[in-house]
């Protein structure tokens, strides 16, 4: 009874694999003709011949004569009292002891 049934589970699973090979092999097909079909409106475009010599420049406008900024520079007020902090300083609960040297 089990090598009738597995007869017939073997038969169903060929013909299922078949199929599916089938059909996969339709869909490539297929994507294939789409292709091919796609490229036959485009035409083809050659280079152009490469000249002897390059091509004249064209002035772009005229190069800056300023010198280039420079970093600001702080007064010696603001040197002495240096940067402020951009947060008020942790509460005491949340600050860790200090380390211990080893």
């Amino acid at each position: 009874m089990a090598s009738i049934n597995s007869k017939q589970t073997l038969r169903r699973d060929l013909l299922l694999a078949g199929g599916l090979l089938g059909l996969g092999a339709l869909v490539a097909i297929i994507s294939l003709t789409e292709i091919k079909a796609g490229h036959l409106d485009q035409i083809a475009q050659a280079t152009p011949e490469p000249s002897a010599t390059p091509a004249e420049s064209k002035p772009g406008g005229t190069r800056p004569t300023t010198p280039a900024p420079e970093p600001a520079r702080p007064d010696a007020a603001a040197q002495q009292e240096g940067a402020k902090p951009a947060l008020p300083p942790a509460p005491a609960e949340k600050v860790a002891p200090p380390m211990e040297k080893k």
